[in-house]
């Protein structure tokens, strides 16, 4: 497994490095030996915040923690990845689909600052790939993410789903 570790507003010390590579690196039976494993640490004020990307067979796993201390941020997210690799797993095993949804793994973060009344913190890009209602389903929760934006294959259209209360989903779709 490789590694990327950034640090914004925190030096990324050998031992710090050393820390997250030994646990993200426990995870390292569910990858590929060439998985990369995008790691980004900051720091705000006493919010210590480890941010985890990593591609799965079309998917993302992405993980992030936030607490006092950088060391106990890393535990937590191991934690969290490992819960969602496991989850991950299960539904592939289940569902014998794999190959069915096409994520791209590429995407761009970039802060941005509106000067009026909205402001929108953060942009990300992405090349969506035709998928199934179903699959951006598992996607969705894979991200840990209330909506997910995906390229329906069944009509070639952008469409939402969406977590609604009592753990079911719906589906935005245009009308055309």
């Amino acid at each position: 497994m490789k590694f990327t570790i950034v640090g914004k507003n925190i030096d990324v010390t050998p031992g710090l490095k050393a820390a997250v590579e030994e646990k993200i690196g426990k995870l390292e039976k569910y990858f590929t030996p060439d998985t990369n494993a995008d790691v980004t640490l900051s720091v705000e004020k006493e919010r210590h915040k480890i941010e985890v990307t990593i591609p799965v067979k079309g998917k993302i796993i992405r993980a992030e923690q936030v607490s006092n201390d950088m060391y106990v941020s890393v535990d937590l997210v191991e934690e969290v990845i490992e819960r969602q690799l496991k989850k991950y797993k299960s539904k592939l095993v289940d569902k014998q689909q794999a190959e069915a949804s096409n994520f791209k793994k590429e995407y761009i973060e970039t802060d941005y600052m509106d000067d009026e009344d909205i402001r929108i913190e953060r942009m990300k890009k992405f090349d969506p790939k035709p998928m199934y209602a179903e699959d951006a389903c598992v996607q969705m929760e894979l991200l840990g993410h209330n909506f997910f934006v995906f390229v329906n294959a069944e009509t070639d259209q952008v469409n939402v789903v969406y977590k609604r209360k009592g753990n079911t989903y719906g589906l935005i779709e245009p009308e055309v």
